[in-house]
């Protein structure tokens, strides 16, 4: 709690505390220490959550890992395994390891859209799971990122080229993650459950690390390995909610049009009677250490999950309003909002960011002259298309950029977010971090001055 005469950090301190907790919190995330307090070996033995393993039960062991935390989860299992089992298996991911794992073939795909390295790493996967019978046991590590990562069309007419194009149009279109990943499910050789239809009668175990809200596991990487709730009339709804069919390329739309789309498989489906799924990170794995370090800095702090799938300007006037709310409860202290999840911000211009550093902008006007500062950055180390992960503002970013010819609302209509907090210095730049969980939001304010009572 503030006392009087006791120290009131400036705007600009601020900015940097929340720098601080951003950098805390990502540092708290172990990848590989998840994975041992997760699970644990009892000789042949693999202890799950709810489940155990006798591996001395197959034949073969396989691994298929996908996502931007690929690489410390195949070390985490491959450490797990400790020797004992030999297993080989394919990575995909963004980046290329530091050290390879002995057995495993990589591949460095392309995010956000696919390339041809995605589309070789899942040939590579069906290859492998084709080899599969009921004497395997195939681990599947999956992290955010997986949908553009791996991909292969279920029709083969279609070219690498028309399966960029679909990215594209979705990842601009303005769709919740959850809408877009119904159509990818739909129109993929290895999304929607698919994968683990590949696998026959192998024994699936799926280890995530979620970047989806609870209860949507099914939307991380597109759900490979999990039956599919969404169905072809879904994806029909949001092709026509959000003006996708024109955006299509032509050999898709006749495709569609033809009637050829077949369903995703479904709960009852026997390749999942096999078949388990266990989360490794989620959310409560990223709020608890920035809860943690941001309370270690004197704020009371609050955690809030409801602004998921919002667009970005009704999620900052949301945000921003329960950072008054916290301070009016706690007259005198320092307070913070810590959330969660992926906003909606649609690619209206041709500039460089996302949906993190459009966030922050879309707070600058809002925090101009008050003692408040907000971070918001992908857990991954990117946003977007620009080089950054995220930014940062106070209540002086505002006149600092008008000094220098900025302007706020020109930038974020032209979707150039990045270039504004790069001219000022104020960019969130970690480099890949082989993780991902969620965006993490960080709203810092100061405690209000104490009145002075006036003497009689």
């Amino acid at each position: 709690m503030l006392v009087e005469g006791g120290h009131r950090y400036s705007m600009a301190e601020l900015k940097l505390l929340a720098r601080r907790i951003f950098q805390e919190t990502i540092s708290a995330i172990d990848i590989p220490l998840a994975m041992q307090r997760k699970l644990r070996r009892e000789g042949t033995k693999l202890c799950l959550e709810d489940a155990d393993v006798d591996l001395r039960a197959f034949a073969k062991v396989r691994v298929v890992a996908i996502g931007k935390a690929a690489h410390a989860m195949v070390e985490g299992l491959a450490s797990l395994l400790a020797g004992e089992f030999a297993f080989t298996g394919v990575v995909a991911a963004p980046t290329p390891p530091l050290f390879a794992v002995g057995g495993m073939t990589y591949f460095v795909g392309g995010h956000p859209t696919p390339d041809e390295q995605s589309w070789k790493a899942a040939e590579a996967i069906l290859a492998l799971l084709a080899d599969c019978d009921e004497k395997t046991i195939v681990f599947f590590l999956l992290s955010g990122g997986g949908s553009a990562l791996v991909e292969l069309p279920l029709d083969a007419r279609q070219t690498l080229e028309d399966v960029r194009q679909l990215h594209r149009a979705l990842v601009t279109c303005g769709a919740p993650i959850d809408a877009m990943n119904t159509v990818r499910k739909h129109l993929s050789a290895v999304k929607g459950g698919r994968l683990a239809v590949a696998a026959g009668r192998a024994t699936k175990i799926t280890l995530a690390v979620s970047d989806v809200p609870a209860g949507k596991e099914s939307a991380l990487a597109s759900g490979p390995t999990l039956p599919d709730p969404t169905t072809v009339a879904d994806v029909r709804r949001v092709m026509e909610e959000f003006a996708l069919r024109e955006k299509l390329p032509a050999a898709l739309r006749r495709w569609i049009d033809e009637g050829e789309m077949p369903e995703t498989p479904k709960e009852e489906h026997p390749a999942f009677r096999n078949a388990r799924f266990s989360l490794l990170l989620g959310l409560d794995d990223l709020f608890h250490p920035a809860h943690h370090a941001t309370e270690a800095k004197g704020f009371v702090a609050c955690c809030d999950n409801t602004t998921d799938d919002w667009p970005v300007e009704k999620a900052a006037e949301y945000l921003l309003a329960q950072l008054d709310e916290v301070r009016r409860a706690n007259p005198g202290q320092r307070v913070a909002v810590i959330a969660d999840g992926e906003v909606s911000s649609p690619v209206r211009g041709k500039g460089i960011g996302g949906r993190n550093t459009a966030f922050v902008l879309a707070c600058v006007k809002k925090i101009a002259g008050k003692n408040i500062a907000v971070l918001s950055a992908g857990t991954d180390g990117v946003d977007g298309n620009s080089p950054a992960a995220g930014a940062v503002a106070d209540g002086e970013t505002l006149e600092r950029g008008r000094a220098i010819g900025l302007n706020s609302t020109y930038m974020f209509r032209e979707s150039d977010s990045y270039t504004y907090f790069a001219r000022l210095g104020d960019t969130i730049v970690t480099g890949p971090t082989g993780n991902n969980l969620r965006d993490l939001r960080i709203l810092l304010a100061e405690g209000e001055e104490k009145k002075q009572k006036r003497k009689t």
